[in-house]
């Protein structure tokens, strides 16, 4: 007998069929015995009317007739005929996979990855991920923009600073990117609209609920802008274009989370940093320390002045220091010690940061002078702005800061596989 999917089950209502799946939950009684079978498509509820021995976690392999039962969820169960065990476990589970909830310490929960990752709530966060990233690649394209491949492994930290991995290139040394900044710039020059989901990587020494060393950053570039309000536009658009379709694909993960709406302003507001600094002080009585642009609760803040003001998840800050940003951030062209630079918050925590970038050459050299900024290793970069390259901006985007913003997880560790810190480098 060929097997058929979860999926189709409820097609062959009164036939006899095959599935293959685990053992995600077993109510084994005297005379009766339920087990909640699960694949790649979905979960169905199957029926013994004889006691069996199984165990949760274990693959099997059932045949049974489909039954209608409007009460089980896909309208359908299978009355088990023949059990075959594929695999079972040779130790117990150190954790209930069938419990609705895990509820356990973010610890327990990353050093057990490799089972955690089979309960069916953490499946749905890596299900909502897979439908953000297949999304974004879809919106982008739909917009102009073409996706692009840049190296990780480069001759120059490409933010600077001192946040990088330095490691060994066969007899020299070279740096893990910290972002596709240099390359999408250069791409624009070929491509005009460019995008990328790729890895980058942060020696990031905070061990906080926010950082990691490794994540999936989604990048944009676009050319030919006449100011970066433009790229703003254009990011409010893809996020909202995203959102729509992840809820509708996504509903059923969604609601695990007790997520109903995933709603994005047709504009999202926006607000200058340094008017928001006055608005944090004067209407939360809290003042951002002048060390920073914004810290994590001047960021908190902001998601509440922006629900309270404008009913958004969503808001943008700009003109962000120029001391505070990369050389090739544009400065303002209405106050010198400003940039044309902006960060977007998700429910008080910032997703994204972007900016218009300077073109000109001369212009671009005379900042990194400035800044102190070597030209070192960064001569490929430099000499591409020799060759008229197009006023230009974009964003970088962590795709699992927005999961965990969108589903309201604790930790960022919660939305990635496998998560690099300062502490953790397995599973």
């Amino acid at each position: 007998m060929e097997r058929i999917l979860i999926k189709d089950t409820k097609e062959r209502i009164g036939q006899e069929a095959q599935i293959m799946g685990r053992v995600m939950n077993a109510r084994l009684l005297s005379n009766v015995s339920f087990l909640q079978v699960q694949d790649y498509t979905g979960t169905i509820q199957t029926v013994w009317e004889k006691p069996i021995e199984i165990k949760v976690g274990d693959a099997v392999e059932i045949i049974g007739e489909i039954k209608e039962e409007k009460r089980a969820k896909g309208g359908c169960e299978i009355l088990g005929k023949e059990l075959k065990i594929i695999s079972t476990s040779i130790e117990d589970l150190p954790f209930d996979l069938a419990k609705k909830d895990l509820n356990l310490q973010l610890t327990t929960l990353l050093d057990g990855r490799i089972l955690s990752l089979r309960h069916p709530k953490i499946q749905a966060i890596f299900k909502l991920y897979d439908l953000l990233i297949k999304q974004y690649g879809l919106v982008m394209r739909e917009n102009g923009f073409t996706e692009v491949k840049t190296p990780k492994i480069l001759g120059a930290a490409s933010e600077g600073g001192a946040n990088f991995f330095k490691i060994k290139y066969f007899d020299q040394s070279a740096f893990l990117a910290q972002s596709p900044q240099f390359y999408k710039q250069i791409m624009v020059g070929v491509f005009e609209r460019v995008f990328e989901i790729g890895s980058t990587f942060r020696a990031e020494p905070s061990f906080t609920t926010r950082h990691v060393s490794e994540y999936i950053s989604l990048d944009g570039e676009m050319g030919f802008i006449g100011s970066f309000e433009e790229i703003m536009a254009m990011l409010n658009k893809i996020i909202k274009e995203v959102f729509e379709r992840v809820q509708q694909e996504g509903a059923e993960f969604l609601a695990m989370y007790e997520v109903n709406d995933l709603p994005v302003p047709a504009k999202i507001p926006a607000v200058k940093l340094a008017d928001f600094r006055e608005i944090a002080k004067k209407k939360y009585d809290y003042e951002i320390p002048a060390s920073t642009d914004i810290d994590p609760e001047g960021e908190r803040l902001a998601g509440r002045y922006a629900k309270e003001e404008f009913n958004s998840d969503f808001i943008f800050i700009t003109n962000y220091l120029w001391k505070d940003k990369p050389f090739y951030t544009m400065p303002s062209k209405e106050n010198a010690e400003e940039t044309e630079g902006f960060d977007l918050l998700y429910k008080g925590m910032e997703i994204v940061t972007g900016s218009q970038r300077i073109h000109d050459y001369k212009q671009l050299v005379e900042n990194m002078k400035k800044k102190g900024v070597k030209p070192d290793g960064m001569e490929y970069y430099l000499d591409v702005f020799k060759f008229a390259m197009p006023p230009h901006g974009g964003w970088g985007m962590g795709s699992e800061r927005l999961i965990q913003q969108m589903l309201g997880l604790k930790s960022i560790k919660e939305a990635i596989l496998f998560p690099r810190d300062v502490k953790r480098l397995i599973p």
